[in-house]
């Protein structure tokens, strides 16, 4: 058998770490091709040295059967491999045209000629329906967008090996069914593709066959369409998984967080992004807000939490009105935030875990005495977290937040906020990017945490993740609830229209 491309038996070290331990992937022409495997598995990192990005310590790649050595992304392209990245390269304040042709721009005496480039990539845009401005500048244009200009960058390149790393990751259900159509054209078209996911009804739905890396290591190859579910993720975990959420019947209790009128400012001037919203959630109760990508979610949390202004409303937390409390004030009166960007609001990166495991708490007497921090004291909680949350990183407390997995940085997030014992759980796509066994442990921590009779305000892109574990769903529409229903008795093709504004339901008042 003939393989585009052969990565044969690749040791990638950090340190004294094995990322990549004796692993081997071989690609066939025209199919696509799922690496799976748990957050921290290696699958970024091979696909880095595939890339040029890392030099292997052992093992060779070999395209087309013959060996060739790749330096570094140039030497990539040059070979026709490209690459779309989990954290999008793009320069913010380029156009689309720009970011697309960077690198690879046509000059005459020193002076760029965009003519050409603009109708190749208009060309492109058309075949592949992607629809794009080319003069938006990158800043300004949606996530989804954002990752159609990372898409036509490989296309203009005339790319023939292409690489996506978690492509679905920041997509909404609508998006991610355009980009499974577009990578069957793709390879349809002759070109070959390496698909990492941890997501496996995608890998179902588009890939040929699917390498499973474990811990660094390679488990094997299937064929996509003899495996189920089920065995896919045990494979990728080393253990049986639940894929089903197992809860008992809610028992509401009295209202903990209640939201009135809540009206919040956009990010553009002018315009509100959160539209006189009430809504209330209860003790022992996880209540879901749906919504599509922009549609108010994200400023309707940072009004509640205090990360922005709110312009009329009121937050009411155990009966106290906290709407112009300090954030401090909200985390000491129960409110916990397990915020949707966990890089930029969550954690600070270049931190120690320890350290941001106290970051709401180091001012109490337990971690401080005269403003001296007690470091032997913050040393041993940290310890007891990581334990009793099984958060994963390579020199334990000591370990910089940056290099852990984000599986492990987002458990560290939960670890941090459900360890004070709070009233409310405010919980922002929890999930986003993270592997079955992550998830399946996260949505148990949501649903103890209503079991012990508190509050949980979860706010979700995933139709999965609403339907198997909220116990009521507010539909967000334009910055509007649309809907108040009960996950039982709503169908997900129902869902599906109040979450795109085609239907609207009567709102349950006595919520």
């Amino acid at each position: 058998m003939s393989y585009v491309i052969e990565m044969n038996h690749i040791t990638k070290q950090f340190g004294s770490f094995k990322a990549n331990d004796d692993v081997t992937l071989q690609l066939e022409k025209g199919e696509i091709h799922a690496l799976l495997g748990e957050n921290g598995a290696g699958k970024s990192t091979l696909m880095s040295v595939l890339f040029g990005l890392y030099q292997p310590e052992q093992g060779e790649i070999k395209m087309n059967g013959k060996p060739v050595k790749i330096n570094n992304p140039n030497d990539a392209n040059e070979l026709g491999i490209g690459m779309v990245h989990q954290h999008f390269k793009l320069v913010h304040n380029f156009t689309v045209l720009e970011s697309i042709v960077l690198g690879r721009e046509t000059t005459k005496i020193g002076i760029l000629k965009m003519d050409e480039a603009r109708k190749k990539v208009m060309e492109l845009s058309k075949r592949y329906k992607f629809k794009i401005d080319p003069d938006a500048y990158i800043s300004d244009i949606t996530v989804g967008m954002q990752q159609r200009v990372e898409i036509l960058k490989m296309l203009y390149c005339d790319n023939e090996i292409l690489i996506f790393d978690e492509p679905t990751a920041v997509l909404i259900p609508q998006e991610i069914s355009e980009l499974m159509k577009v990578m069957k054209q793709l390879v349809a078209e002759g070109k070959s593709i390496i698909f990492i996911t941890h997501k496996l009804n995608e890998i179902k739905e588009v890939a040929n066959r699917c390498s499973v890396l474990r811990k660094g290591k390679y488990i094997g190859t299937v064929n996509v369409a003899d495996i189920s579910k089920e065995e896919m993720s045990e494979m990728m975990v080393g253990r049986k998984v639940n894929l089903v959420v197992n809860k008992k019947e809610a028992t509401q209790g009295e209202p903990v967080l209640e939201v009135k009128n809540l009206t919040v400012k956009g990010k553009t001037a002018g315009k509100d992004a959160v539209k006189d919203v009430s809504f209330t959630v209860h003790k022992g109760e996880i209540l879901c807000v749906a919504g599509i990508d922009g549609n108010g979610q994200s400023e309707l949390i940072y009004g509640i939490t205090g990360l922005m202004p709110i312009e009329k409303g009121q937050v009411i937390l155990n009966g106290k009105d906290i709407t112009k409390e300090s954030i401090r004030q909200k985390c000491l009166d129960g409110l916990a935030h397990i915020p949707e960007d966990r890089h930029k609001d969550g954690l600070v990166l270049d931190y120690t875990l320890q350290n941001n495991l106290v970051l709401q708490t180091y001012y109490s007497d337990r971690f401080q005495k005269n403003g001296f921090l007690k470091f032997d004291e913050i040393r041993e909680f940290a310890k007891g977290l990581i334990e009793k949350f099984d958060i994963r990183c390579g020199q334990g407390e000591d370990s910089v937040t940056r290099g852990m997995s984000g599986g492990n940085q987002q458990k560290a997030i939960i670890a941090r906020e459900l360890d004070r014992n709070p009233e409310i759980v405010i919980a922002v796509q929890p999930v986003r990017g993270l592997d079955v066994g992550a998830i399946e442990y996260i949505h148990k921590q949501l649903i103890a945490q209503r079991d012990a009779g508190k509050a949980v305000l979860l706010v979700s892109l995933e139709l999965d993740e609403v339907m198997n574990l909220s116990d009521r769903i507010v539909v967000m529409y334009e910055g509007e609830i649309v809907a108040d229903v009960n996950p039982q008795e709503i169908t997900r093709e129902e869902l599906g229209l109040y979450m795109a504004g085609a239907k609207r339901g009567v709102k349950n008042e006595e919520n």
